[in-house]
């Protein structure tokens, strides 16, 4: 296999940890908002939990999109 392309492929895959990002916000945000119409009175107090979930899922997102910019633009030998 040629080595840019195998670069690709590699960069590729690695951005696939994106969709993870996007999924794990999604259900986050979702469950909070369900549980925060079930529980009004509770929903302020779980607020910084809900941002430290946020900053870390996304935190692992963009740590995926810089493995997946580093294998792109780093030169190989």
């Amino acid at each position: 296999m040629d080595p840019v392309s195998a670069k690709y492929i590699g960069a590729g895959l690695a951005t696939s940890g994106l969709i993870g990002a996007g999924i794990g916000l999604g259900t986050l945000f979702g469950n909070y908002l369900a549980s925060a119409i079930r529980n009004p009175s509770a929903a302020a107090s779980q607020q910084p939990m809900l941002f430290l979930g946020m900053a870390l899922t996304e935190a692992l997102g963009i740590f995926a999109l810089v493995m997946g910019f580093i294998i792109l633009f780093v030169k190989v030998g």
